[in-house]
């Protein structure tokens, strides 16, 4: 039986031929081994953000934006000069809704809210593909906004 190959990671234990059987195999008994304790935390936390992906996800989006700009400014840095002009789109709506659809102060504050941090999010977007994520100020500010967008996130879902 030494010809069977073992699968990589398994323990082989046998166990010698039982005396009442002659002419038996002998039993076989393929033991998995144990998994790092490194490998076993990151399943845990892979489980552990799987269950609540849906109150991650402005840092699943900032994360996935940090390497994108850091992509786009290595493969065109002028991008950065076609994003701009859109981080004044958020801005150009607030006007809109503010003299087109006047109400009461809450939902004004809420637009107020929205259209500064998709301003300040569309900026930073469009500074980080033209000078890079990490140039200055830009990688703190990232996380500063991560930070906040994902608290503000959690307090409004909380209350809804």
């Amino acid at each position: 039986m030494r010809t069977q190959k073992e699968p990589a990671g398994a323990t082989t234990v046998r166990i010698p031929r039982q005396r009442g059987r002659r002419g038996a195999d002998p039993f076989v008994v393929v033991v998995p081994e144990r998994p790092s304790l490194l490998r076993e935390m990151a399943a845990g936390l892979a489980l552990i953000a799987w269950d609540h992906r849906r109150s991650l996800a402005p840092v699943a989006l900032a994360v996935t934006a940090l390497p994108l700009t850091a992509v786009l400014h290595w493969w065109a840095w002028w991008s950065g000069l076609i994003l701009a002009p859109l981080a004044l789109a958020p801005l150009g709506w607030l006007a809109f809704a503010i003299l087109r659809r006047p109400a009461g102060r809450s939902v004004l504050f809420w637009r107020l809210g929205l259209g500064v941090g998709a301003t300040s999010a569309l900026t930073w977007l469009a500074l980080a593909a033209a000078f890079g994520p990490a140039a200055g100020p830009l990688l703190t500010l990232w996380l500063i906004f991560t930070v906040a967008a994902q608290v503000a996130w959690l307090v409004i879902r909380r209350k809804g």
